[in-house]
Parts: C-alpha cells; sequence; structure tokens
C-alpha cells in the first residue's frame, strides 16, 4: 500500500456515527480500511491522524473556476477548503460549446465572474474540447454542465424571441452532443441574457435531450425575489414534463418579500419529492448573494449584448428609462424587486482606476459625490465596461438555516473568485458548514453535515465511486480537525484561508499537505457517466 492513515475519525459520507479506524491507500483508492482489533495495514508512509477526522473530498455543486482552474494552478481558495471537485459551466454562461463569435461575446458577457480571458489560451471550442483542456492537470477534480444561455447565443444570438425549429434543432445537437462529450447536465440563468429569452417549452425541449443521458438541469431560476415561490414551482413543473431530475442552483428565499418564506419553498419540494420527482438543490451558508452590477438591469435592456447595452446606458433618454424599471418597478434582473441601493455593495472592478468604488455600497458612493445611486451606478456600468460585480445583501438567516437542513440540500459556493473584494464564499463555503453551523450552532450534526457536501452531491452526479469512504472508492479525502476547522474569509478579509484543514488527497496524493498547498496538480475532468440514450 501507498500509504495508511492512522487512528483516525472516519466520518464515512453516509450521515453515518463516525468511527475510528485505519485507512490504507493504493493507486489512487482506498484500498483497505481496519478497525481497531483487527491486524493492522501496513504501507510505505504511514500518518498518524489522531485528533483528526477523515471524510471523502467535499464536492462544490456551484462553482465559478471555469478559468481560475486555468489561470491558477494554486487554487488554494478551492482546495484549502478540502474541495475535491467542483461542477462548473453554471448559471447558462461559460465558454464551451462555442464558435469564434460567441467565444468573444460570452467572455465579455461574464468578464466580471471570470476576468475578461486575455491571460487564457481559448484552445477549445467544444465541450469535449474543453474537457481535454483541463485533463492536462488542475488543482482540483471539475464536471461541466452545458450553459444553455451560451447555447442559445450560438445558435440564435442576443435577440429576445422565439427560437425557430431550425434553431431549436441546432440548440438540441449542441446539447447531445455535448453531453456525448461528457457534460453532466445543463445550467441555465434566467435572470441572466440571452438565456431568459428562451420559453419554457424550449427549455423543456433541451431537458429532453439532457434526459435522454441520465444528466440532469441545474436551473438558476427566473426570480429568487417577488416571484421566487412562482418560478421555483415552474422548475419542478418543467422538468417533469421532460423527465430530466432537477438540481435547483443557490436555491434559497432573499429580499424583504421572502423573509421567513423558507417552509413555503421547501413544503412545494417535498410534494414534488413525495409524487415522485428527482430533486436536489445547493445553497452557500452566508446571506448577501453576489453577481454582476449589469445583471440588475432590466432584461430589455441587454437584449442585443454588451455593446448593445453600452449603447442605451449612454443615451440619456433610455438611461431613465433603465433606472425607472429599476427603482420604481423593478426590473427582472433584480428579481422583480425595486432595488435598494444601499444593499448593492461594489465587490470588484474590471478598470483598476475605479478601485477606490470596492467596498462602499452604490448609496454610499453616490453619497460620497453628491449624486444619485442611479447616476453612480450608471457611471460605474459605463467606464468599467461591465465589468463590476457586487454583493447584493438580501439575504435572510433563518432561510439560509431551515433550507440547509433539508435532505436533498447539497453544498455549492458560488464562488466568484474574480474582484478586488470577492464574497467569502469563494475562500470559506465548506468550513463554515463544518465549523459554524455544525459544531457552534448545532445546525445539523458533523455527520450528515459531511453527508450533504459529499454523497449527496456524488448521487446527483451519478458518480459511483466518489462521495463515501470505502474499499474501491477513489482516494479523495479531506482530513480536519472538527475542533477547530474554521473559514478563515470574512467580508472584510475575504481571501483569508481556512484553518483546521491540514490534509487533502486527490487521487491519493496530496494536494495540502501540513497545511500547504503541495506542486500536485491530481485534478482531472469528472466526464459523464453513460446511462440510456
Amino acid at each position: 500500500m501507498d500509504l495508511v492513515i492512522r487512528d483516525v475519525r472516519v466520518i464515512d459520507g453516509s450521515g453515518a456515527p463516525s468511527h475510528p479506524a485505519d485507512v490504507g491507500l493504493s493507486n489512487g483508492r482506498i484500498e483497505k480500511i481496519r478497525h481497531p482489533g483487527e491486524p493492522p495495514l501496513t504501507a510505505r508512509r504511514t500518518l498518524d491522524a489522531h485528533g483528526l477526522a477523515l471524510s471523502p473530498g467535499f464536492i462544490d455543486m456551484h462553482a465559478h473556476s471555469d478559468l481560475a482552474l486555468l489561470r491558477d494552478p494554486d487554487h488554494s481558495a478551492k482546495a484549502a477548503q478540502g474541495v475535491t471537485l467542483e461542477v462548473l459551466g453554471q448559471d447558462g454562461l461559460s465558454y464551451a460549446p462555442v464558435d469564434d463569435r460567441t467565444l468573444g461575446e460570452v467572455r465579455r458577457a461574464i468578464t466580471g465572474w471570470n476576468g475578461d480571458g486575455s491571460d487564457i489560451d481559448f484552445d477549445w471550442r467544444s465541450v469535449g474540447e474543453y474537457l481535454d483542456r483541463l485533463d492536462r492537470g488542475i488543482a482540483v477534480n471539475a464536471a461541466y454542465l452545458i450553459p444553455q444561455g451560451t447555447v442559445r447565443m450560438y445558435a440564435v444570438g442576443w435577440d429576445d424571441r422565439p427560437a425557430t425549429p431550425q434553431q431549436l434543432d441546432r440548440m438540441r445537437e449542441l446539447v447531445a452532443q455535448s453531453m456525448e462529450e461528457g457534460a453532466v447536465g445543463m445550467s441555465s440563468g434566467l435572470t441572466y441574457t440571452p438565456g431568459m429569452y428562451a420559453t419554457d417549452s424550449e427549455l423543456t425541449e433541451l431537458c429532453r435531450v439532457v434526459a435522454r443521458y441520465d444528466g440532469y438541469y441545474c436551473p438558476h431560476h427566473r426570480s429568487y425575489g417577488a416571484g421566487a415561490l412562482g418560478a421555483y414551482e415552474e422548475m419542478v413543473r418543467l422538468t417533469q414534463d421532460a423527465g430530466c431530475a432537477l438540481h435547483l442552483a443557490h436555491a434559497t428565499m432573499n429580499f424583504g418579500v421572502n423573509k421567513g418564506r423558507a417552509p413555503e419553498l421547501l413544503g412545494l419540494l417535498d410534494d414534488a419529492l413525495a409524487a415522485g420527482a428527482d430533486i436536489s438543490l445547493d445553497t452557500y451558508p452566508y446571506t448577501p448573494g453576489c453577481t454582476t452590477l449589469v445583471a440588475m438591469l432590466p432584461s430589455w435592456a441587454s437584449e442585443g449584448g454588451p455593446e448593445a447595452i453600452l449603447t442605451r446606458l449612454r443615451d440619456d433618454d433610455t438611461a431613465e428609462r433603465i433606472r425607472h424599471h429599476m427603482e420604481v418597478v423593478g426590473a427582472d434582473g433584480c428579481h422583480g424587486v425595486p432595488i435598494e441601493w444601499d444593499t448593492i455593495e461594489i465587490s470588484g472592478v474590471s478598470d483598476p482606476g475605479l478601485a477606490g468604488c470596492v467596498g462602499k455600497t452604490v448609496a454610499e458612493a453616490a453619497a460620497q459625490r453628491g449624486e444619485a445611486p442611479w447616476t453612480t451606478a450608471r457611471r460605474l456600468l459605463v467606464n468599467d465596461r461591465l465589468g463590476s460585480t457586487i454583493l447584493q445583501h438580501v439575504g435572510h438567516e433563518e432561510n439560509v438555516r431551515a433550507i440547509m437542513r433539508h435532505p436533498v440540500h447539497t453544498g455549492g459556493s458560488d464562488g466568484i473568485l474574480q474582484g478586488y473584494k470577492p464574497h467569502p464564499r469563494a475562500y470559506g463555503t465548506f468550513p463554515q458548514y463544518l465549523g459554524r453551523y455544525a459544531r457552534e450552532l448545532g445546525i445539523m450534526s458533523l455527520e450528515e453535515t459531511v453527508a450533504h457536501l459529499t454523497s449527496r452531491p456524488a448521487a446527483r452526479l451519478r458518480l459511483p465511486d466518489r462521495g463515501l469512504v470505502r474499499e474501491g472508492y477513489r482516494a479523495d479525502l479531506v482530513l480536519f480537525d472538527p475542533d477547530t476547522v474554521a473559514a478563515g474569509s470574512t467580508f472584510e478579509s475575504p481571501r483569508t484561508l481556512p484553518v483546521g484543514i491540514p490534509y487533502v488527497l486527490i487521487d491519493g496524493k496530496f494536494v495540502i499537505e501540513d497545511g500547504r498547498r503541495t506542486d500536485v496538480l491530481a485534478g482531472r475532468s469528472v466526464r459523464r457517466t453513460p446511462g440510456t440514450r
């Protein structure tokens, strides 16, 4: 054997009580588990893990590391948390499948999420080629969702109109090809253009294709605010019609209209589950959200793509229409709720000359200039060419706690690593679950919390040999101290690494050793397990 982890508390990912054991690894897999009183294991190396817990590696079901994994071989933001697998291609916008035109457009559209990509060699166009690029060696493993907005951009463009039959056929072809090449499902960003222009019937047709390959649909649905419950119902109904599994992205209830309403969401899901629906969800253990400032605009202002948006913002009359829609009517980009500028904190800018805005709410920045908040927001959008990211302080702690307890819940960071002041969830989600919510608050037991972060997401991804500490399973593992594990990241210092996670292994190789990142790049793409067609 290559390694024996001796005298460790095994939290196996199933939710069952922990137990002491020695765990032997060989050739990237768990070869033997020995309990007290059984013959000891021997190996080339022994690690004394007394006082530590051993669990499966954590699976980040909602990650925005699509370019970060290529840009930053270290990737300690996730590796140091114990994340051994990230699910990319989220919110309907990513970098495959594309042609040359679509690639340029999507790079502009999500600069605030991932940077403009000027430091990346985009030597892929298909999903398979992107996954092949990951296979050259990355910090942690990665699975990929087909981004429905990018697919629509490719086949239809940026127009707010129904797809023609020919365009729908082309989208079906792109989804089928991408599933063949290893995607695990499809995502949507239904408050982001151009994906939000898709009708339910169009989405249903694409989900039928995903279902043929035993994949799942992961929508950022049409509202987390004024129409949240209706938006959740829409996704449940749509996937039931398509016969497709459903995984609800960052499934929370935000804004004042939804304070205390998590039980209504959970009741909706329980009814659907009882009727046989295949549903799961992910959340992050924080109340603020994070996105781009341009995402707050009404969808009509975003039709045509980034250059069309900038043209509208530069026109005074059109800009006034946008302001009225956002501040009075409630833009669909802001989930149907009139925007409250004192909840919108600027967290990142693309232009370093605008860094003085970071850390201030739009209302605070406007007050310093003696102008209306929309004037400040408009100037920032134009001068930063739509690249600004924001924190949106509109969540409710009681909703966060209620939803994380649900049996189909999994963990997802929704971590945007770009910007001067990113959301601390990017660096802290998984130790935050273990330290604050399990140990300090007792919201769930440690064993149950680990199950939410390991076996449950592995089951959603249809991974037959991950997510549990079992003989024969892959040796993607985390060793952490249950008494000290905690997120180091805060809103003031969001890039501080966690404490209490001294060892992380991927494929049986140490990615984190003695609390420090090694130079090992053991991550690879994790592709769809072949299923029915």
